[in-house]
């Protein structure tokens, strides 16, 4: 039988410590990619307001436009001669009404306004620009 002598030194790992370190790490991920905005697909920085009013319809047609002129509506890169048309098959086959346009405050006012019109053309009545606040 072999004792151990009070001279030997314990080189084992403690992963007790270790472990719980593991674990806070893996909640603080799992908690700060909730906050991610999964239905923004392009890099818009938009106009402040100091007074706005939230839509909270699911209802709604979403136009993104980036600093770039490139379109996005409802997740799907169109061209903006297909835009009226693409506005129309849509707003024929849903019950939407409402287009919400996130457009970059980069971007110039005027194109901003024809992208309006031609919404307008496509019967859409009732335009809603995004702020932030």
């Amino acid at each position: 039988m072999r004792f151990s002598s009070k001279n030997e030194e314990d080189y084992s790992l403690q992963l007790t410590s270790l472990i719980d370190v593991v674990f806070l790490l893996l909640i603080f991920f799992m908690v700060s990619t909730s906050f991610v905005d999964f239905t923004r697909r392009m890099d818009i920085q938009l106009p402040q307001s100091k007074k706005s009013t939230e839509v909270k319809s699911t209802e709604n047609f979403l136009l993104e436009i980036g600093v770039e002129r490139k379109l996005t509506l409802n997740g799907a890169e169109i061209m903006l001669g297909a835009l009226e048309r693409q506005l129309k098959e849509m707003r024929s086959s849903l019950s939407r009404r409402t287009l919400i346009i996130k457009a970059d405050k980069r971007l110039d006012y005027g194109f901003v306004v024809r992208v309006m019109g031609i919404s307008i053309s496509a019967g859409i009545r009732d335009i809603s620009v995004a702020v932030k606040q």
